[in-house]
């Protein structure tokens, strides 16, 4: 199973961030990514400094035959088309997209997988919980489920 997660807490062409990520789910399909099941959107506040815009989130599952770089050299790719500027680490996006899990692969260097703070993070576990319940963090066999209530910060995100 390959998961990515996706966010954004500013507009872009496409409009808002929820209509943003619609977009760039549809531009993927077009590139050949196939979404196979997607999460609700969620909306979580912006971290490290909740003044920010709230971002909105999801997970989906899906299908390629793009290894993982050049997949996620497709992400990026998909990103800038949205108008994403990367800048300071946490600034706000017009789209953020990241690799979360490519078929349980464990993988270090360029890329590391599974994504290294996937266990950290509510905004991408309460949604990857929904897409893909089955799914166990490669490394851990924990589910998404287990690794939440293990978090230390339990901000919910809020389901839109």
């Amino acid at each position: 199973m390959i998961l990515i997660a996706l966010g954004a807490n500013l507009p872009s062409s496409a409009g808002p961030p929820a209509a943003t990520l619609n977009a760039a789910l549809a531009r993927l399909e077009t590139l050949g990514v196939k979404i196979l099941r997607r999460s609700s959107f969620y909306e979580t506040p912006a971290w490290p400094d909740p003044g920010q815009p709230a971002f909105v989130n999801a997970v989906a599952a899906v299908e390629t035959a793009l290894q993982p770089v050049e997949l996620l050299a497709l992400l990026h790719g998909v990103e800038t088309a949205f108008g994403r500027m990367r800048s300071a680490p946490n600034a706000p996006r017009t789209l953020d997209i990241d690799l979360l899990d490519y078929d349980g692969r464990v993988m270090t260097g360029g890329l590391t997988l599974p994504h290294p703070r996937i266990a950290e993070r509510s905004f991408v576990l309460v949604p990857l919980a929904e897409a893909a319940p089955e799914w166990r963090h490669p490394t851990t066999g924990q589910g998404a489920g287990e690794l939440l209530a293990k978090l230390a910060d339990r901000t919910t995100p809020k389901l839109l």
